[in-house]
């Protein structure tokens, strides 16, 4: 699994199919190869490693054609190398493709495929789908059924993308399940596909997305769109608005930096249009609801993956709050299998950056089957988890490059707290004066985020007096519990340092062991209904010759004397607090991972759209 981009037109497809794969390595690779038809035969380059391997071997040995498909791969079946990079041709030499996802029978049909003569020449799952196609091409099908009488072999999710000397003036594009994203990007007499918005942003705004059981068969002159049994459809061709400047790292080191830094705009994007201030409201059309749905509802599910679920950890702790709904959050992989208690007054509220995770789109599913109701909070507009909700909420960060998400991880935090106010007015739970004073308070988001980010240099200071250690132990509480786990997971996936966080009233109850000199523990101390406790865990911690980094409220007297490292945020509305104190937690993992050395973007075994499960 990881990019896609193909390309049919009059240009040549080769430098158009190189820098749209070069867009999408934020996604995580480990191989990356490109097919074009020229001169009457398919020309295939791959190689094993970075987009460069791949650079040289074009100016080595080029190839032109005017049509052309392109992959990045990140390895499920079969080790890195050259023979497992996409794309992969059938034994006649007549058809190639692409694919992301996992073939879940991939072993029973090698076999089938096998007994039939079929020598294979990788150790991919993905080379059983060419071979499929192969075998209904000579039984004498076009391309586009071929195509479909393969599929209906495949189980699990699915995004394919091939093309035929037998015509080859066409791509065929196929979306089965939730393996990520097929985008059809139209141009002035040229077309493109691709896995992600970015990689065909340069060319076009305009842009179509395939759902499940849906294919597509595009032209240089347009698409039209099937289900997989052949029956026709009609699909909204949308504009895109981001440009492709959003998506370069301008004066930025890295992307991860970049991005960080952008928080002040994204959360006051996150904000506007959606508040009210004059009036004390939050406005979230998009949900759908009006007071008496929001009376009707008995629970609210928050299930997600990673840096999401943190943020439906926060989000549990503000709408209980504010709105009085008892709120679970379910780790989106944990949810599909444990036969979870749903029903038509039960929201199920995804949350996701690329609206496109395979877990979190199976727990929707499973959610709709048991006659919930589905809400999404997403950033890739477009993407399947917001076209399958039944409500809304658009993140508003723009693209999000690097691995390790940030913005995408503030902005859903701001989300939850205009949901949980708004879900509170609803329902008649908040009086004007606090909903009033709530919805003032998110005035101060974007300058106190800003406030944040002008202290990097003392955060970095801190960074170089961890950049040594091994281990460490993140501790938070309340609403700032969601936080340590943030922080400790950015600092995994970035410095590969291991870390670990703890709701800081347990670690008396087993971690309190490893505590010693060469443990540092980040505490986040904020001024918050949890402060006294987390004195107390200092406290602790000292008395066992812990070192102690406090992220600390300007002006705090208390806690100096107890840590070895202060990190100061400003006063901040405590329901506000984690969008201000995970600031400089991405900003400590970033620049400890710059001091190591770290691929900051690309962090090893890490892909930014986990379309797999």
């Amino acid at each position: 699994m990881c990019g896609i981009v193909g390309y049919v037109g009059a240009r040549n497809a080769t430098p158009i199919i190189y820098e749209g794969l070069k867009t999408l390595e934020y996604r995580g690779y480990d191989s990356a190869g490109l097919a074009v038809i020229q001169d009457g035969q398919i020309e295939i380059r791959r190689d094993v490693g970075k987009l460069s391997r791949l650079r040289t071997l074009l100016d080595k040995d080029p190839v032109e054609g005017t049509i052309g498909i392109g992959h990045t791969r990140w390895a499920t079946h079969g080790p890195p190398s050259e023979r497992n990079a996409h794309p992969h041709m059938g034994a006649s030499g007549e058809v190639v493709l692409v694919h992301n996802g996992i073939v879940e029978n991939f072993l029973e049909l090698r076999d089938e495929l096998a007994s039939e003569g079929i020598a294979f020449q990788s150790d991919t799952d993905t080379e059983v789908i060419v071979h499929l196609v192969d075998r209904y091409l000579a039984m004498g099908h076009d391309l586009p059924e071929a195509a479909r009488k393969a599929m209906v072999h495949l189980q699990g999710a699915h995004a394919i993308v091939l093309m035929a000397l037998k015509e080859p003036d066409k791509i065929v594009a196929a979306r089965i399940g939730n393996a990520g994203g097929v985008v059809i990007g139209v141009g002035e007499g040229e077309m493109f596909v691709a896995s992600d918005i970015p990689a065909i942003l340069d060319h076009t705004r305009r842009m179509a997305f395939l759902e499940s059981r849906q294919v597509a068969v595009i032209d240089h002159q347009g698409f039209s769109v099937s289900t997989l049994e052949g029956n026709p459809l009609e699909i909204e061709v949308q504009t895109i608005q981001w440009d492709a400047v959003s998506a370069q790292k301008g004066e930025y080191k890295h992307f991860m930096l970049k991005e960080i830094f952008e928080q002040v705009r994204s959360t006051t994007d996150t904000i506007r249009d959606r508040v009210d201030f004059e009036g004390g409201h939050i406005l979230l059309p998009e949900l759908g609801i009006d007071a008496k749905q929001a009376k009707r509802i008995e629970k609210i599910v928050i299930t997600a993956c990673g840096t999401a679920a943190h943020a439906g950890m926060v989000g549990k702790v503000l709408i209980e709050r504010l709105a009085r709904i008892p709120v679970e959050v379910d780790i989106a992989s944990e949810f599909r299998y444990r036969d979870p208690i749903v029903n038509e007054n039960t929201v199920v509220l995804a949350i996701s950056q690329s609206g496109e995770t395979a877990d979190t789109l199976a727990a929707m599913e499973l959610a709709r089957q048991r006659g919930a109701i589905l809400w999404s909070n997403v950033n890739a507009v477009g993407s399947q988890a917001m076209r399958i909700a039944d409500g809304t909420i658009t993140m508003q960060v723009g693209p999000e490059i690097g691995v390790a998400s940030t913005k995408a991880f503030t902005a859903p935090l701001v989300d939850m707290y205009m949901l949980a106010v708004y879900l509170g007015e609803l329902r008649g739970e908040l009086d004007e004066k606090i909903r009033r004073r709530l919805v003032h308070d998110l005035r101060l988001i974007p300058d106190l985020v800003g406030q944040c980010l002008d202290r990097a240099p003392d955060v970095e200071k801190v960074a170089w007096a961890l950049k040594d250690m091994d281990h460490c132990l993140y501790l938070g509480r309340g609403i700032n519990m969601p936080i340590a786990y943030e922080g400790a997971l950015k600092l995994k996936e970035i410095s590969y340092i291991h870390a670990e966080a703890y709701p800081a009233g347990e670690m008396k109850h087993g971690p309190i062991a490893l505590i010693d000199e060469d443990m540092p523990v980040i505490a986040i101390v904020p001024r918050d209904p949890w402060y006294e406790k987390m004195l107390s865990q200092i406290e602790q911690t000292k008395a066992r010759g812990g070192v102690v980094v406090a992220v600390a409220t300007d002006g705090d007297e208390l806690l100096p004397p107890i840590s070895d490292h202060m990190i100061w945020v400003p006063e901040t509305p405590w329901l506000l607090n984690p969008a201000i104190t995970i600031i400089p937690l991405q900003l400590l993992a970033y620049q400890i991972a710059v001091i190591r050395g770290c691929d900051v973007d690309q962090p090893r075994n890490l892909a930014k759209s986990v379309t797999v499960e």
